[in-house]
């Protein structure tokens, strides 16, 4: 059951300290998937690691950057000159926001470079990525303007009602 009356808006303070929150957490998923990454691929596998491997590696950390630098870059708090919080970004936890893509791609990305740890035919399930940005571009932009009905016409009107607004009009003159 949904909780009744108005629904509580977060503070300044409280914002800017779920975004460093938030920022940890995937800095540490980031962390940790290129640590296993890297253990599994060059430190116990090293004879079979080949130049694709390294090319996924830095796929994967162009990936994490371009997402978590955005991220940094939605979350960066505003202060005043005495150092007081003025602005605590852009909530990150928000959802249906950009950052709750970033952080899908994010946590994409890391799964995906885990398990290709076992098999690199893994990687394909990256292709999951372009698919769900089509998916949300068909939903929210594409359908609803190519499904929209057309202006229509003026409506046909029909012999009765025409006759009758032709009389109402001869009553007025």
């Amino acid at each position: 059951m949904a909780p009744k009356g108005k629904v509580g808006t977060k503070g300044k303070k409280q914002i800017y300290e779920e975004n460093v929150a938030t920022l940890k957490f995937y800095n540490r998923v980031i962390l940790g998937a290129n640590a296993i990454y890297v253990a599994i691929n060059f430190c116990v596998f090293y004879s079979s690691s080949s130049f694709s491997t390294m090319l996924q590696l830095v796929f994967a950390l162009a990936v994490y950057a371009g997402s978590y630098r955005s991220m940094l870059a939605m979350a960066k708090p505003a202060y005043a000159d005495d150092g007081g919080l003025l602005d605590g970004g852009i909530d990150l936890n928000m959802e249906q926001g950009m950052a709750e893509h970033l952080k899908d791609v994010i946590l994409l990305t890391a799964i995906v470079q885990v398990l290709s740890t076992i098999s690199s035919y893994f990687w394909y399930l990256w292709l999951l990525a372009p698919a769900r940005a089509l998916h949300v571009l068909w939903m929210n932009f594409l359908g609803p303007w190519f499904m929209a009905d057309s202006p229509s016409a003026p409506e046909e009107v029909n012999e009765k009602k025409q006759r009758r607004q032709e009389r109402r009009q001869m009553k007025r003159f």
